[in-house]
């Protein structure tokens, strides 16, 4: 073939989208790690203990580095949570900016000071340094990183004040400084200096056991906050809680015990009518006690050991349909407990000891089927027969006039503690003897989990023997980790217990799929989803923070030994050399990718393309033969219902003009998404069959793979591939919290670009979408594009002429067929 032969065949009609693939991938080969950004992880690994075995060589980038994710040869990403890091983050860090998430948390070997010159990441969202080894004060300079959204340096040991420039983040929705050894006050602006008033946008103050002291300012609070969390537990304020925290209609958690507060609680203080847990313990607060009518969401009140006047038993408490748990020990209550407190339905626990309550104990006809615990030790209680059976609730009257009579049944007059503790059940399954150092699954296979302590700040409940409340909680996990496509198995909770910040610990554990044991990609994953607060749990559980164990079983690594040179670390002429080869060798590939595509394309057309690959198939008739699709399989309705859950709500995660869609998980562990057809947009069977057969047949990256379907009891469902990240509308419009940038925009439409020319060139027969919108195209975990909905798409015949007309969705479209369809491939992707 002479040159200009072979120029011309080249610049044929896909030549555009050659160039572009060709370009692209070459500049993917040919990129390695800035060399600003290589010298600075060079200089992080020479100071660091215990990095990840495939830290070796001088390109993180290129070299594909466990916990590091680049962008343009520039790194973008450090996740590097429970990898037992030791050794301090010097200066370096610095240098790298263009980071946007830095997590090391976990690494509790990872001490001194934070460099000042972290400033300089002005790029950063993500700061998270949970649970390390830190100390000194938290640098001024922090407050240079105004892009920040999240920033947690609580279970440090960082001392010294809370820097005023923390004020100037205002786009963080997380603040968390809580345990550690921060004093002074907080600061608040004065026109000349930022404070934490000027932090308008964010949901969270959690600022809990540190040694601040002075007044709570009144102008922390103000109706333009949108806090939810205000967590200021066991510090040294003085004063009283200002009025103007009853502003802040937004929150949901608020904890000042373990103060020193003394003045009386502000008259507004039930305007805060969207509050679930509100903890007053422990302080000197004064005067009457506050009026909390109208405050209807309030779930868990805690007021004891406080310095109120006496006053008789407040009127407004029954009135509170929410409460689960009354807590007002020593709080000067006198006279008798009206008997409609105990009939709120959602009653758990009632401590009022060391009060003056008096008189008959009157519980009535129609308790909360869920009281666990009345406890009114040290009161003046004169009498109590109930009249119902209250067998299933701890009573204690130790220590009241009644105990102290003759015949007075025991149970009320002892102190009994229970010996029960949840702990996950084993899943219908038999257990199986394990080595000394695995541990048993609730699916009962050994394994070595990743485990730590799950601590619950603030739960709207009290009852720790309701096993319901744990289940809720480990299908919670469960089904996040599935979500974000993590290798988890099973969780299991255990040992259930209050600590004396009134915090509720639970130890959790996490087995892995598939394998024993987890690797470091696995491990640091699920520590980023818990440490970047991913996982939401349900509300009743409150804010949480997890305290992970360190992990000693990473899955070995031996696969990478001996593939990099020794002398990798200090030399780039390999790399250079490597990638002008690699560069010369993709292009003659491409090359041959052209001549191949082109001569491919033009059999496809010589093709008829009216082959069945299946047999004739009834789906009423039991001895015709089931379709074998490629690469998909037939699911019985039980299997999917099974899946879905019976298709509940809470898996429903769409609907469109074809049906409602599920996500469902199979045995194995692998996420679904199942299309159920409404009886409008059925199919008759022949027609169902041909398009499954179609979609089997389709398979590309960019595209939602077909996992199968389901044809039984009237139904018609089709089962796909679960995509995590949702569609780009919704990452467009910021709904799924995901930010991209142009050249990850570029990449996106890229990606859709070729599936769709897949379905134009190589499908057989060809496929049109003509319905190609940004709902239409979905983002997997890495943000690749994976086109969807083209089974609703009409196949392409040989014989197409004049106009099509259809309507996909309720979008009308109209082709005319002289652009001729198949060459034109002139698209348009919707990505501002």
């Amino acid at each position: 073939m002479s040159s200009v032969s072979f120029f011309k065949l080249i610049m044929g009609e896909r030549i555009l989208v050659l160039l572009l693939l060709f370009f692209t991938h070459l500049l993917i080969v040919l990129a390695k790690t800035s060399p600003q950004d290589s010298a600075a992880m060079l200089a992080l690994v020479n100071e660091w203990q215990n990095t990840p075995p495939n830290w070796v060589g001088s390109d993180p980038c290129g070299a594909g580095w466990d916990g590091i994710e680049c962008t343009n040869s520039r790194i973008t990403s450090i996740s590097l949570a429970s990898t037992d890091l030791s050794g301090q983050l010097t200066s370096d860090i610095g240098s790298l900016s263009e980071l946007l998430i830095l997590d090391l948390s976990y690494n509790k070997k990872l001490t001194g000071p934070l460099p000042s010159n972290i400033g300089n990441l002005r790029k950063l969202r993500n700061l998270l340094l949970i649970n390390c080894g830190f100390t000194g004060p938290i640098p001024v300079t922090i407050g240079n990183l105004e892009r920040l959204v999240f920033l947690s340096l609580n279970s440090n040991g960082f001392t010294g004040t809370i820097p005023a420039a923390i004020g100037n983040l205002s786009n963080v929705y997380w603040l968390d400084l809580a345990e550690n050894q921060l004093e002074g006050s907080i600061p608040i602006s004065n026109g000349t200096t930022p404070g934490l008033d000027m932090m308008h946008h964010t949901k969270h103050f959690h600022f809990g056991k540190n040694k601040l002291s002075g007044n709570i300012p009144s102008q922390l609070f103000s109706p333009e906050m949108s806090l939810i969390h205000v967590l200021f537990e066991s510090n040294r304020f003085t004063g009283g809680i200002p009025s103007t925290l009853g502003l802040v209609k937004t929150l949901e958690v608020v904890r000042f015990d373990k103060n020193f507060l003394s003045e009386p609680l502000p008259l507004n203080i039930n305007n805060l009518t969207s509050v679930r847990e509100l903890f007053l313990s422990n302080n000197r607060l004064s005067g009457s006690l506050p009026n909390l009518t109208g405050m209807n969401s309030l779930s868990y009140l805690d007021m004891s050991n406080n310095s109120f006047d006496q006053s008789d038993f407040p009127p407004w408490l029954p009135t509170l349909p929410a409460l689960t748990t009354i807590m007002m020990e020593d709080t000067k209550l006198q006279g008798r407990i009206p008997v409609s407190l105990f009939s709120l339905q959602q009653l758990q626990t009632v401590v009022l000891k060391k009060n003056q309550l008096n008189g008959t104990l009157d519980i009535g006809t129609s308790i909360s089927n869920q009281l666990d615990l009345l406890d009114l030790q040290i009161n003046s209680i004169e009498d109590f027969d109930p009249q119902i059976d209250v067998s299933k609730v701890e009573i204690i009257l130790v220590n009241n006039p009644y105990c102290q009579e003759s015949g007075v049944p025991q149970p009320y007059c002892t102190i009994t503690k229970s010996n029960d503790s949840y702990s996950t059940p084993p899943d219908n399954c038999v257990p199986v003897p394990c080595s000394l150092d695995q541990t048993l699954s609730p699916k009962c296979k050994c394994a070595y989990p990743y485990t730590g302590t799950l601590f619950l700040r603030a739960p709207s409940f009290s009852d720790l023997e309701n096993e319901t409340v744990f289940v809720t909680l480990e299908y919670s996990l469960m089904e996040s980790f599935q979500l974000h496509m993590k290798p988890v198995n099973s969780v299991s909770l255990s040992n259930p217990r209050k600590n004396i910040y009134q915090y509720l610990e639970l130890t959790l554990k996490i087995f892995p799929f598939g394998q024993g044991r987890f690797n470091r990609t696995g491990v640091s994953g699920i520590g980023f989803l818990l440490s970047n607060q991913t996982y939401k749990p349900p509300a009743m559980f409150g804010p949480y923070y997890f305290i992970a164990d360190e992990y000693e079983h990473y899955v070995d690594n031996s696969v990478l030994e001996g593939l990099v040179p020794s002398s990798s670390k200090s030399s780039n002429t390999g790399i250079i050399a490597g990638a002008a080869g690699g560069g010369a060798a993709l292009l003659v590939l491409v090359v041959l990718a052209c001549v191949y595509a082109i001569s491919r394309k033009k059999k496809s057309k010589k093709s008829t393309g009216n082959s069945n690959p299946f047999e004739q198939w009834d789906p009423h008739d039991s001895n015709s033969s089931i379709p074998q699709l490629k690469g998909a399989r037939r699911f019985s309705f039980e299997e999917i219902q099974n899946c879905t859950k019976n298709f509940s709500q809470v898996n429903n995660i769409g609907s469109g003009g074809y049906g409602k869609v599920y996500r469902g998980t199979l045995p194995n562990g692998q996420l679904i998404a199942v299309k159920r057809a409404q009886k409008e947009s059925m199919q008759g069977g022949l027609e169902f069959k041909t398009e499954i057969e179609l979609l089997s047949r389709v398979h590309h990256k960019n595209l939602v793979s077909l996992v199968g379907f389901c044809f039984e009891q009237g139904e018609q469902m089709l089962i796909y591939e679960y995509v995590a990240n949702g569609t780009l509308k919704d990452t467009l419009s910021g709904k799924s919290g995901i930010r991209l940038d142009w050249i990850r925009r570029l990449k996106i439409a890229l990606g859709a670009a070729r599936g769709l020319d897949y379905l134009h060139e190589l499908a057989n027969p060809p496929i049109i979408h003509r319905d190609i919108k940004s709902t239409n195209i979905l983002l997997d975990e890495r943000l690749n594009a994976k086109v969807s909905d083209f089974g609703l798409s009409k196949p392409l015949g040989e014989g197409a002429k004049g106009y099509i007309t259809t309507q996909v969705k309720g979008t009308m479209v109209c082709i005319n067929s002289h652009l001729n369809l198949l060459k034109g491939n002139i698209i348009n992707i919707p990505i501002p």
